[in-house]
């Protein structure tokens, strides 16, 4: 799917983009309907938003070309490059968690002591009773921090904005995501969320390491950036999709590890919510870069323990360590925490629903401009400021318990009793939620020091702004993460409901909160195993284990009840196009064959084809692959003269550089294994540079001939024109498809060897259901899917492309 790639219709004449109109930005999203026009009919340009930016899109060629030059190539291997080839990847694996490790360090002390050192200045003030003067200087702190984060975001990279999993998810699903691995975009991350969480947003770092420890993998990867890329050959061996694709799955499990201090977690993050395509050897070199993640976090906490880190304590890399309570539970708190699970599920959807909708708005405000996203950023943390202030003072001070070993109070960056306003021996208990980091927060709320800690009244507070901030501040346009908002949410009304059970439970307070931080996750984000590790090694105790499991079973299937998940639904509002696992049930009465007839005959070429028809297909189609026959050839046995043979499938990319390097023939014949080779390396077939614009082709060029025998991929994956859509769909997914070509069912002389070719778009059930409206009324009505029919019953999908 690309640029141009197979389409239901042809697009109308306004593509309703206000693109080079003067004052506005350039890089807003100025498309009229958030956040993706959907049309009745698709533009003939694949438009999604790439973090804050709208983007053309294109797909990805993860399968293998097997062509003549990679066979010989495959063939000439000797043991000594294949096992080099496979040092190379893990010394990728090794880089990518060293790496990924040493930023999350680096931004874990940068937040730590800017967060720290601004609270301690508050707190002076606070204890001179100066509170509007420590007003003055919380909010204007946070608002320079913010408008940092998002003047880099705004200005320099729009694609650094967000959590970046979505585009993540897209990518190794087959979908190319422009800009959202670069260099600029790396640095833009790293800084812009040290800025948006070190002022006090309700935001994580966790959604941008993901995307930071990707970005390093895929530089590492391709030698580095665009244009100061090493040219060393076995770098090359890397710079193809397919294993770009593994190196950035390894980036993404390292994201998470170094989030959380969770390697198998990390891991089954990957397995679970963002990878497509896996298989065991994968599996070992992301836990291989979990793993190193895990050396360098504990390497640093080792030496910041010392006291050599500034004000980086605890805080920093989160740790909740719940080992020292000892877990019990009977059959009764089956009760209790099926409640939380069921509340989970029903509140996850909720906050789905209701983000959604903020979204929408968020995109309508966007689109005006970099001035409005810029303004929108700062209205968000000017209100946040203030309620985190104001809020605490609205508490009653508690008296502190001599029981409890803590330290109380205490006006220290950190500690579970922050004194605040209160007098000598009292400490205000939701100013130990607010004023401080969301990491400490977490913390703090996770406690299981003593049952009175908390007053019903400052967790309901507390749960009621968070709810609000979670909705309000994901989709400004700084670099954010949903996790902790929603642990956040989660851990305040499982406290709530732990006070409200009393003495009628023997499971701790912390623990509760624990459990509805997990059991909001999973109705929200539905993902369970590996959220259920990240909870065990996030917390230190195995003993959580059952009761986690249950938790997390229920809101998940509660939450699916509702609506789709909250990545599927940012998916969906970008417009990235991301095959589901599981096609609908009325694909199952659709066959390819009628796809095929949707739409217009399919582009062939020959199997040596003239440079004129070559230059005349890539200049009047946007397609991405063609199918090269070959009326040459004997017949078989039992087949009737005059039949055509289907040699395979060439991508555009390859006749760009067969006509760049001028590969012409004066006469039509086939040409020699050895005179390709001379032209061309399988290496650099992987590499996709260049369009048919860049090329200059002579008039008596055009008379030549080019034999696109051993450029072919001889062995695409075909499937029989009687095979269902349902089924042609999982094949697609599963084996990372970026063309699939319909055989017809029987072979005669005049049938063409080839119906048609299906594509990413051709695929998605929003479009069948424009070019087919009559199967809505069959349709399971799942809410992701629900689209307005089509204005003619006439649109067809248009012909081939990737």
């Amino acid at each position: 799917m690309e640029a141009g790639s197979s389409q239901l219709a042809e697009a109308p004449a306004d593509h309703n983009l206000e693109v080079g109109e003067e004052g506005r930005d350039p890089e807003s999203n100025a498309l009229h309907k958030p956040l993706l026009k959907r049309n009745t009919t698709l533009s003939s340009n694949p438009l999604a938003l790439v973090g804050a930016k709208v983007s053309h899109i294109e797909s990805l060629d993860y399968e293998i070309n097997e062509n003549d030059l990679f066979k010989h190539d495959w063939r000439s291997r000797s043991k000594v490059q294949v096992l080099q080839y496979i040092f190379w990847k893990w010394t990728l694996a090794f880089l990518v968690g060293l790496s990924t490790g040493l930023i999350a360090t680096l931004i874990n002390l940068a937040v730590e002591n800017i967060a720290g050192y601004k609270i301690l200045a508050v707190v002076h003030f606070i204890e001179n009773e100066r509170y509007l003067t420590g007003l003055v200087y919380f909010t204007g702190a946070n608002l320079l921090l913010t408008l940092f984060a998002s003047v880099l975001c705004v200005c320099f990279a729009p694609t650094a904005a967000g959590p970046g999993i979505p585009e993540i998810k897209a990518y190794l699903n087959g979908v190319d995501t422009p800009n959202m691995f670069g260099v600029t975009t790396l640095v833009v991350k790293i800084f812009g969320s040290i800025g948006a969480v070190s002022a006090g947003l309700d935001l994580g770092k966790e959604g941008p390491l993901v995307h930071i420890g990707s970005c390093i993998a895929s530089l590492l990867g391709q030698g580095g950036p665009d244009n100061y890329r090493l040219k060393w050959r076995w770098l090359r061996y890397f710079n193809n999709d397919r294993d770009r694709r593994d190196i950035i799955t390894c980036g993404a499990s390292s994201g998470v590890c170094a989030a959380f201090r969770s390697p198998v977690g990390g891991v089954l993050f990957a397995l679970e919510e963002v990878a497509t395509w896996w298989r065991s050897a994968l599996l070992w070199r992301t836990f291989f870069s979990t793993a190193v993640v895990v050396v360098i976090l504990r390497t640093f906490i080792e030496i910041c323990n010392s006291g050599k880190c500034g004000l980086f304590g605890k805080g920093g890399l989160i740790m909740f360590d719940v080992s020292d309570v000892v877990v019990t539970y009977h059959v009764m708190d089956v009760i209790p925490i099926t409640i939380i699970g069921i509340l989970g599920g029903i509140l996850g959807s909720l906050y789905n629903y209701l983000l959604h909708k903020v979204l929408v708005v968020y995109n309508l405000i966007n689109q005006k401009g970099r001035i409005h996203k810029l303004l929108l950023a700062l209205t968000v943390s000017i209100f946040t400021s203030v309620c985190l202030y104001g809020l605490p003072f609205l508490a009653k001070c508690q008296p502190c318990d001599p029981s409890v070993q803590e330290i109380c109070p205490t006006n220290s960056r950190s500690g579970n009793f922050k004194q605040f306003n209160c007098p000598d021996g009292h400490y205000n208990d939701l100013a130990t939620l607010l004023f401080t980091t969301n990491d400490d927060a977490v913390r703090n709320i996770f406690s299981s020091n003593a049952l009175k800690e908390f007053q019903p009244a400052s967790l309901l507070i507390f749960f009621g702004l968070y709810c609000i901030l979670g909705l309000f501040t994901f989709g400004i346009a700084v670099p954010s993460g949903l996790f902790l908002p929603i642990i956040l949410m989660g851990s305040a009304y499982g406290r709530l409901l732990g006070i409200a059970m009393g003495s009628y439970t023997k499971i701790d307070q912390g623990l509760y909160a624990v459990l509805g931080a997990a059991s909001l996750m999973a109705g929200s984000m539905r993902m369970t195993v590996s959220l259920c590790v990240i909870f065990l090694e996030l917390t230190n105790n195995l003993l959580l284990l059952p009761i986690t499991m249950i938790v997390l079973l229920i809101s998940k299937t509660v939450g699916d009840s509702f609506n789709p998940s909250i990545y599927e639904i940012i998916l969906d509002l970008k417009g990235l196009p991301f095959l589901d696992a599981n096609p609908e049930p009325w694909m199952r009465n659709l066959t390819v064959a009628e796809l095929a007839d949707a739409k217009p005959p399919v582009v062939t070429l020959c199997a040596v084809e003239k440079v004129s028809r070559i230059v005349e297909v890539l200049e009047n189609t946007t397609h991405n692959g063609f199918p090269v026959v070959d009326e040459g050839v004997v017949p078989l046995m039992g087949l009737a003269t005059g039949a055509t043979e289907l040699h395979g499938l060439i991508l555009r990319a390859h006749l760009v550089q067969v006509l760049k390097k001028k590969w012409f023939l004066p006469e039509k014949r086939r040409t020699e294994e050895w005179e390709v080779r001379e032209k061309f390396d399988w290496v650099e077939l992987a590499e996709r540079d260049g369009t048919i614009e860049e090329v200059a082709v002579t008039r008596n060029e055009m008379e030549m001939y080019v034999d696109l025998h051993p450029l072919t991929n001889t062995t695409p994956y075909t499937v029989v024109e009687s095979m269902s859509v349902a089924k042609a769909m999982v094949l697609f997914r599963q084996v990372g498809l970026r063309h699939m070509l319909i055989l017809p069912k029987y072979q005669a002389a005049g049938v063409p060897p080839v119906v048609g070719i299906l594509t990413r778009q051709d695929l998605r059930a929003h479009n069948i259901l424009l070019a087919f409206p009559h199967l809505q009324g069959s349709k399971n009505r799942e809410k992701k899917h629900k689209i307005s029919p089509p204005s003619s019953a006439n649109e067809k999908l248009s012909d081939c492309s990737g």
